[in-house]
């Protein structure tokens, strides 16, 4: 009995003394100099998604890549001419001069906005996708947010959301599963 006390108390000494080790801090053992990271990789950006939907709807195929390569700050002059002309041939509530969708922009306000593919946010204010209560858009977004169709609306549904609404809800309502009541929330997998 002596002798698995023996063991049991020679392992966790062990357990202790090789946690308790400092080879695992910042510093290496040539002094106070720190390890950084390394960043020197060479990375790729595959797509950009700031708002679902959008890069899939209004860049033509063959500038898919260079899209997705794009600064944000860059894609509005770059991108803009082709968002609108897609806008325009895909929506009949964008058919006329002048036509406006619900926010009051026309064609080439409303494709300027979203050729800068970002997700605003707004940080003294409500954060949603849009919430019909208050008036509140593209401040954010909720996990319960409707995105696409909140985006159709804004492409299809005219000044006041109701022009072509067969164009204008994707009929999604809700997820599979309900979403978790902790961080992340995100629902479970399947």
């Amino acid at each position: 009995m002596n002798n698995i006390k023996t063991i049991l108390g020679a392992i966790l000494i062990s357990a202790f003394a090789f946690n308790c080790s400092s080879d695992d801090d910042s510093n290496n053992n040539e002094g106070s100099m720190s390890i950084e990271p390394d960043f020197s990789g060479t990375y790729t950006q595959q797509d950009q998604m700031g708002r679902p939907a959008v890069n899939t709807v209004f860049v033509s195929a063959a500038s898919k890549n260079t899209f997705n390569v794009t600064t944000p700050d860059a894609q509005g002059a770059a991108f803009q001419p082709m968002f609108q002309a897609n806008l325009e041939g895909l929506s009949p509530a964008f058919a006329n001069p002048g036509d406006m969708n619900a926010l009051m922009q026309t064609s080439a306000d409303f494709t300027g906005l979203l050729a800068t593919d970002v997700l605003n946010l707004s940080l003294d204010g409500e954060t949603t996708f849009f919430n019909p209560a208050t008036g509140a858009l593209l401040t954010g977004r909720n996990l319960t947010d409707d995105v696409i169709t909140i985006e159709l609306l804004l492409i299809f549904g005219g000044e006041d959301f109701t022009e072509n609404s067969q164009l204008s809800n994707d009929n999604v309502d809700a997820n599979d599963k309900p979403f978790s009541a902790s961080f992340p929330y995100l629902a479970s997998a399947w």
